[in-house]
């Protein structure tokens, strides 16, 4: 028979549009690229949301037969879909599938009905059979035929069969529960050996599609003598039910016929028929005794039951046919399959508790309670597992993340059935957490000090602050950066006076620094961090500059010329021990190198007189007059003075003494004492005074005011503190002024006091500057008689 082929009709309908679900209807065998159904419309999608959600489809098999195009939102036939291979008999064969996007995260059930189509024609197994039908065979005796076997459903499937020529039989179809068809052929009239010792025929099997499509079978008929009985078994269906770990080997159930003939004619062999062959990898049935044994592995999963067609043959070729039901249960042989959708990795520490990290599709093949599946994470993370649908998880943050104190999870996740005993599967996702920069610089100390020695050369490292940052050490967040803050230093920028290695916080000199100019400062240090927005830290630093030994002494007191010297008299007369004056020293420097010595130089006249070492008193240690003898006299005495300090090396400044020794005067008295003096006027030098020891007391009284106030408030505090070495002052910006007294004169005379303003004059610029000179020496003149 010729086959017409007629041009198949693709139609594709859209079938139901409900909560995120679509549901579509394509025939088989559609070629690659065909159109199955425009998602954008069926779900309300628009184009843009597929391409910026990552648009894709998700199958809980490996194989996929639909493909998605993104930039239409349509789907298409990916690759060439076999009903009867997908589906074999089972009616209606449907495609399932999830479509994912992300951002925020959705899931769309699509299910696609496979549509028959009629593709294969009906097959019987074997080409040709033959029967031994003895002539003493009754009227209505049953001879069974494997039916064909036609992949296609519904009409599409085998319909009818027709038997030619059908002179002694003809077929009929019984119908089973199952409603699978076999085929009998029934005897009409007996036959006749001798008229016919073989009949062949022609089994054609119809399906009902269009255009209608046909198998056929040969089918010999040779003509035995005198068995005339044929088996009957005991029940036409027989049950069984075995779970799927049945052991491989155990008889499952037993078949039986009977034969009313006697002898050979009535010996029963049993067999599976033709249409059970396929399944005799499983089972196998003992000729003899009729016993169905297990003979492979059993799995719920692939198939949840078995029918086999079982023949009882007698000697003389006659039969019955009896069908097998095998029910199989399940068993919890199967672990959860936990399968992960989408991910999203690294999160970042700043994400609002319930955001979606993962999606997981979770299942389990077995069926019943064996394949109720629970799903959770471990209780100390700060996740926690939600279901969106069946079969699907979201694994969701539970509350704030901080990468500081954990900057990975190992977030394992279990997947339990409610089998017994139970199975269960674990998932480990590993999480990173990503740095955002919510924290600022810290730096390592919470003050500096520097001690910097004075007249130091620029570029000189003063120190190095060091700060490190919490957050990652990748990328900006970490990533610092110091400045000095700006400010001034007696008026002049502080840039002027030190840089900042902005890499490292290393701190360098700018200039050379000057200890009787300025004696400590403070750097306003910020570090930055590079994240967005930056952080920043701040720090002081206090800088204290260590003194030098490099200034001499210079006398202020009394007043003398670089070329004519100190010119000092003495009465005539004067007792040994006779104060002539007393000198004046001070130091611009601080400490042990301000403490000063007076001494007089060896030479001729330098016996005749002694300086204190410490107060500078000079005194006679002879008595001095005219020598009248010969009539000569020796009006003055030459000796030097020098004046050194206690620094390492030493400095010292000298002077030229000349002490005249006044004429005699007849008029005045010998007496020594001091009087006052008698005129009627103030001289300049009693007004310096006067004014200097009011301005002397005045301040020294607030100071003292002042020390007490605070020595009262602070109660033992480093506020008012003293030592032998001197004052030690609580602030760092605070100068302290270490006066020395005499410890070996008689009188106990002040010597010297550094004061803040002859700290900061220039004593080589103002020696020469007598009004300089008389302020210092009065001014010091006052502090001493104070």
């Amino acid at each position: 028979m010729k086959e017409i082929s007629v041009p198949l009709v693709l139609c594709v309908f859209v079938m139901t549009v409900a909560r995120g679900q679509v549901r579509y209807s394509v025939p088989e065998e559609m070629t690659k690229g065909s159109l199955v159904g425009n998602i954008v419309q069926d779900l309300g999608l628009d184009v843009k949301r597929l391409k910026s959600g990552r648009a894709r489809i998700f199958t809980e098999d490996s194989r996929e037969y639909i493909g998605l195009n993104v930039d239409k939102g349509t789907l298409l036939v990916k690759e060439r879909i076999d009903r009867e291979e997908l589906c074999a008999q089972v009616s209606p064969c449907s495609l399932h599938f999830q479509i994912i996007l992300e951002n925020p995260m959705e899931l769309h059930r699509i299910d696609v009905e496979i549509l028959d189509i009629n593709d294969h024609a009906p097959v019987f197994m074997k080409k040709e059979i033959a029967f031994q039908i003895s002539e003493s065979a009754l009227s209505g005796a049953r001879y069974s035929i494997d039916s064909a076997n036609d992949p296609d459903v519904g009409l599409n499937s085998i319909q009818t069969y027709k038997l030619t020529p059908s002179d002694h039989f003809t077929v009929k179809i019984p119908a089973h529960l199952d409603d699978t068809k076999y085929v009998e052929m029934i005897l009409q009239k007996p036959l006749d050996r001798e008229t016919g010792e073989e009949h062949k025929m022609i089994l054609t099997a119809f399906d009902g599609g269009n255009p209608q499509k046909t198998g056929t079978i040969k089918i010999n008929v040779i003509v035995l003598d005198a068995n005339d009985n044929a088996p009957v078994f005991s029940h036409s269906i027989y049950k069984a039910s075995i779970p799927e770990n049945f052991p491989k080997g155990s008889s499952v159930l037993r078949v039986s016929a009977t034969d009313k003939d006697v002898g050979s004619n009535g010996d029963v062999t049993y067999s599976f028929s033709q249409s059970s062959e396929r399944l005799s990898i499983l089972f196998q049935i003992d000729s003899s005794s009729g016993d169905i044994i297990v003979n492979g592995q059993l799995d719920f999963e692939k198939s949840k039951k078995y029918e086999l067609y079982v023949e009882a043959t007698d000697k003389g070729g006659l039969s019955d046919t009896s069908k097998v039901h095998i029910e199989i249960t399940d068993i919890n042989d199967n672990a959860p399959i936990i399968s992960v959708i989408s991910f999203s990795n690294p999160v970042a520490e700043s994400s609002a508790p319930s955001t979606v990290i993962a999606m997981l599709n979770v299942k389990d093949l077995d069926s019943g309670k064996n394949g109720i599946v629970r799903c959770y994470i471990a209780q100390n993370l700060p996740f926690k597992i939600k279901s969106s649908s069946p079969n699907f998880y979201s694994l969701v943050t539970d509350e704030l993340l901080d990468r500081e104190k954990v900057s990975e999870y190992n977030i394992t996740i279990t997947a339990i059935d409610e089998g017994s005993p139970s199975f269960s599967t674990n998932k480990t996702l590993t999480l990173k957490i990503s740095d955002v920069n919510d924290n600022a610089p810290v730096f390592q100390r919470q003050s500096y000090t520097a001690y910097l020695m004075e007249n130091n050369s620029p570029g000189v490292s003063v120190l190095s602050v060091k700060a490190h940052d919490k957050d990652s050490d990748v990328g900006d967040n970490a990533r610092l950066s110091y400045s000095i803050l700006p400010t001034t230093i007696h008026g002049s920028p502080i840039s002027s006076y030190v840089y900042i290695n902005p890499d490292n916080g290393n701190i360098f000199t700018m200039r050379s620094l000057d200890y009787e100019q300025m004696n400590t400062f403070k750097i306003e240090v910020q570090v930055r961090d590079a994240g967005a927005p930056p952080q920043t830290s701040n720090i002081t630093v206090h800088v204290f500059v260590v003194d030098q030994n490099d200034n001499p002494p210079v006398i202020l007191y009394p007043t003398y010329s670089e070329d004519a010297g100190l010119q000092l008299t003495v009465p005539h007369g004067a007792p040994v021990g006779h104060r002539v004056n007393k000198l004046v020293a001070v130091d611009p420097d601080s400490g042990h190198n301000a403490w000063l010595f007076y001494s007089i130089a060896p030479g001729d006249d330098s016996s005749l007189f002694h300086i204190e070492p410490h107060t500078g008193e000079l005194r006679t240690t002879q008595k001095l007059m005219d020598d009248e003898q010969g009539g000569k006299t020796h009006p003055a005495y030459n000796f030097i003075v020098v004046v050194r300090d206690n620094g390492q090396p030493a400095l010292s400044t000298s002077v030229s003494v000349t002490v005249t020794i006044e004429e005699k005067s007849p008029d005045k008295s010998t007496d020594f004492r001091i009087t006052p003096h008698k005129g009627t006027g103030v001289t300049d030098v009693t007004l310096y005074l006067i004014i200097s020891l009011g301005c002397v007391t005045l301040v020294s009284l607030l100071t003292m005011t002042v020390l007490l106030v605070r020595c009262i408030r602070h109660k033992g505090g480093s506020t008012c503190c003293y030592s032998r070495t001197g004052f030690r002052p609580q602030e760092p910006h605070t100068r302290t002024y270490r006066p020395c007294y005499s410890t070996l004169s008689s009188r106990s005379d002040f010597v010297f006091v550094k004061t803040p303003i002859l700290r900061s004059l220039d004593e080589k610029k103002l020696q020469n500057n007598s009004i300089y000179l008389k302020c210092r020496y009065f001014v010091t003149l006052s502090l001493w008689s104070f």
